[in-house]
Formats: C-alpha cells, sequence, structure tokens
C-alpha cells in the first residue's frame, strides 16, 4: 500500500511539473511570436544607433577638446555670461527646457532651441535648416543679437587672441592652419565635439534583434505610431530629422507668424516649411515644436495627429506611443558630456 500511494503521489507531482512546463512553453512561445510580429514595423527604422567614443589620435582629441571648451565658453558672448551650453546642455538633453532661450540682455530667441544631440546627422541645422552643418550652425549664435551678441567674427577671433591659452590650443587642433585662431576654426572645433553627441537607448536594442527589452505598452506604440502615419516623416533611426515638411500639412497650424524655411528661400511653396525633428530624447527636450506651444508629450501627440494626419487618437492610443517614444530617451556618455576640467587665461 505504502508503494502504491508514494507511487501515485510521484505520478501528481510529474503532472504538476508537466503542465507547468508545458505553460512556460506556451508562454515563451506566444512571446517569441509577439516579438516576431514586431519585427517587421522595425525595419523602416534603419539600423541602431551606436555610442561615439572621445578619439584617441592625438589632432582628433585636439580638436575635441578645444570644442569641448568653446562649447561651454561664456566669454564667446558679449557680456560673458553664455555659451553654446547655456541653451544646450550637455547634462539635460542638449536643450535648456525653456519655451524660448534667454539671450543677450534678457532678450527671448524667436524659435524654442532644438536638442544638440544627434543633431549632426540630420539633414540640416535650425528648424528652417539655414545651416547645413553643425559646424556652420556653431557660427550663428555666436554672432546673433538676440542670443550671444558678439558684433563680429573679427571681434570673436580678437578676444580669443586675448585670452591667455587659447592660440596654443588651437595651434594643437589646426596645425596647419596659419593663423591657427579663426572664425571658421571656432565652427570646426565645436563641430567636432558635436559629432561625439550620440545617444543610444533601449529602442536601440530592439533594432539590434532584441525585441524582448520592450514591455508590451511599448510594442503596442510602436505598432501605433507606424500604423497611425507618424512614420511619413518620423522615420530612420532617428526618427526624423531627415526632411523637411508643412506644419499644419491637413489642418492648419493656428501660429502662422512664423513661416519656416519661406524666410530662408523667400518660395511660396516654402511657406509654414519646417525641418521635421527627430524624436530621439523626446521625453526630455519639451516644451515641442518650433514655437514651444505644446509642454507636454501627449498634447505633442495629440496636436501632431490633428494637424499633419488629421486624426483624433483616442487616450489609449496616446499613452501607447509616448511609452514608445520614451524607448527613444539615451544618455549621453559622460565622458563626453563633462564640461573642460579648466579653461584658458
Amino acid at each position: 500500500m505504502t508503494c502504491v500511494a508514494s507511487s501515485s503521489k510521484i505520478d501528481r507531482v510529474w503532472i504538476k511539473y508537466r503542465l507547468l512546463g508545458a505553460v512556460i512553453l506556451q508562454s515563451s512561445l506566444l512571446s517569441v511570436l509577439a516579438d516576431d510580429s514586431v519585427k517587421p514595423y522595425l525595419a523602416v527604422f534603419g539600423k541602431p544607433l551606436e555610442v561615439v567614443k572621445i578619439p584617441e589620435e592625438k589632432l582628433a582629441k585636439a580638436r575635441v577638446e578645444l570644442g569641448r571648451t568653446l562649447y561651454h565658453e561664456k566669454r564667446l558672448s558679449r557680456d560673458n555670461s553664455i555659451s553654446c551650453n547655456s541653451c544646450h546642455d550637455t547634462k539635460g538633453f542638449g536643450v535648456d527646457g525653456e519655451k524660448f532661450s534667454v539671450g543677450f540682455d534678457n532678450h527671448l530667441t524667436g524659435r524654442n532651441s532644438p536638442t544638440s544631440f544627434n543633431a549632426f546627422m540630420h539633414i540640416a541645422q535650425f528648424w528652417d535648416g539655414r545651416a547645413p552643418t553643425v559646424e556652420e550652425q556653431a557660427k550663428g549664435p555666436i554672432l546673433a543679437g538676440g542670443e550671444m551678441a558678439m558684433p563680429s567674427a573679427e571681434a570673436v577671433v580678437k578676444k580669443l587672441n586675448g585670452i591667455e591659452g587659447y592660440e596654443a590650443l588651437f595651434e594643437a587642433a589646426f596645425p596647419k592652419s596659419s593663423p591657427a585662431i579663426t572664425y571658421d576654426n571656432v565652427g570646426n572645433a565645436i563641430g567636432a565635439y558635436e559629432r561625439l553627441f550620440v545617444t543610444p537607448a533601449k529602442f536601440d536594442k530592439a533594432l539590434a534583434g532584441d525585441v524582448s527589452v520592450l514591455s508590451e505598452k511599448e510594442k503596442r506604440g510602436l505598432k501605433t505610431f507606424v500604423t497611425t502615419g507618424c512614420v511619413t516623416c518620423h522615420t530612420s533611426n532617428l526618427l526624423g530629422g531627415n526632411m523637411y515638411q508643412k506644419l499644419g500639412l491637413v489642418q492648419p497650424w493656428p501660429n502662422q507668424k512664423d513661416q519656416g524655411r519661406f524666410g530662408v528661400t523667400k518660395k511660396e511653396q516654402d511657406k509654414m516649411f519646417f525641418k521635421v525633428p527627430s524624436l530621439r530624447n523626446i521625453e526630455k527636450t519639451g516644451p515641442y515644436f518650433h514655437d514651444g506651444s505644446a509642454d507636454t508629450l501627449e498634447k505633442a501627440v495629440a496636436v501632431m495627429a490633428k494637424h499633419q494626419l488629421g486624426r483624433t487618437l483616442s487616450d489609449n492610443d496616446i499613452s501607447d506611443i509616448v511609452a514608445f517614444l520614451k524607448t527613444l530617451t539615451g544618455k549621453l556618455d559622460p565622458a563626453v558630456a563633462a564640461a573642460p576640467k579648466k579653461f584658458p587665461g
């Protein structure tokens, strides 16, 4: 009797674990199938972003370190109070979190300051694309009257020549340039530094093939983002930054004061066209749009759906899309984000 009872007990335990194994197997299979169902939606975004390290080669490193110093240098402004980093904080996702940045003499900039992170990979710089590269872009705000307000490129060069230590840094970074300190070289150095501003995130693990890193809500958000039509503009691995589009494509944008690229090209067809912003780090870079008119990501998603696609999204759809967008948040390498240990002079 004892042997029979023991055998029966063993059978029950075996059946229990067999059923448990079947449940686990089924769950794993469903998870794999769910991951497979997501993968087709990833194809439009291309390859994952990868961290860019500070170069070890002597000349390249000298140029980057000069760029780091200049990016954080407040003496590049008329009153020595504003640097590139003031509006594009390397420890604040490349923005200052303000609707409009405060420039020289408390002047408010006319547009929201976009993030400097990943910007070098964009089709062009500024909301209206008026600068082709980050090297050219870097030279703009320094001379802009309502921003850093230096009176001229010559004044910038003269000021830097007057600060002990800068000449040696420029000569190390630009050994073939005579003189070494030129306004173009200021832009070139800052650009070299900004080309390290790459921020891989959770989403990049999914792009690399590991879809399991995404939660079910994030996967729903990804699918909704694609099927709703957001990828019409927000495509590639930056999810934007690679084209211009009319703001208010389906329903006119409420604020028509700023006509976007029309101010640069003077062509009628460019009215209300702006560079499509990258959605990288979008969770952390509000307020949103060139006019800073959306203070939450949820509002920004709803407004875009309405004005660009003519659609009204449900609260659940907006919540899922926002969850997906948060997978695009990545931090800049601390070694890159750090301010210089000391400044010349």
